[in-house]
């Protein structure tokens, strides 16, 4: 893991900088974060800030170009794990396969460094679901809420995945038909 002693102008830049993405304005964030990434790419602080610039501005390959180093050289900073996957998959309902597994692959990176990591369970699910892969995704949604049982999102779709299943399990058992969602079109 590095170590990382910053000065006050690095201290400063992090600031401003978060100031910035806070306020919409990710491109002064780049401008601002760029030179200080070109003389430590591992700072694990500037690759948070500058990579989710770069997310924010939608430029998922600038963003992963950014974050690789810094997760590599920092393999138990779990922020900069889950901004890998953030990165990596871009937009979840265009990502293809390769994007949503490299993704999963980043987020269980995370979830090594920090078991408990805030939406990591959360996001997995949403890929698992869009995956059509049932079990994962519940199992991934109780462990949002194992980790934050105020998660309504996780909660929501936990209970319309268990539906889904109860429904499913009654099709292969011959028993009924499968329930549609709200807009009629199955989930």
């Amino acid at each position: 893991m590095s170590e990382h002693k910053d000065s006050d102008e690095t201290r400063q830049a992090l600031s401003a900088s978060a100031y910035l993405l806070q306020n919409g304005q990710p491109q002064d964030a780049i401008d601002l974060l760029q030179p200080l990434n070109e003389a430590d790419p591992a700072h694990p602080d500037v690759a948070i800030n500058l990579g989710g610039a770069y997310v924010l501005l939608r430029k998922w390959d600038k963003a992963i170009e950014i974050l690789i180093p810094a997760a590599e050289a920092n393999a138990y900073n779990a922020m900069l794990w889950s901004n890998l996957a953030a990165a990596h998959l871009g937009r979840l309902e265009l990502a293809g396969p390769k994007a949503q597994q490299d993704a999963i692959e980043a987020y269980k990176r995370a979830l090594q460094a920090d078991p408990k990591a805030p939406n990591v369970h959360y996001n997995l699910g949403l890929i698992f679901k869009e995956r059509g892969e049932l079990d994962n995704a519940i199992e991934m949604f109780e462990r949002a809420l194992e980790v934050n049982p105020d998660d309504r999102d996780a909660d929501y779709w936990l209970s319309l995945l268990e539906r889904a299943r109860s429904e499913v399990n009654k099709l292969e058992a011959g028993d009924g038909e499968v329930a549609s969602d709200a807009n009629g079109d199955g989930v």
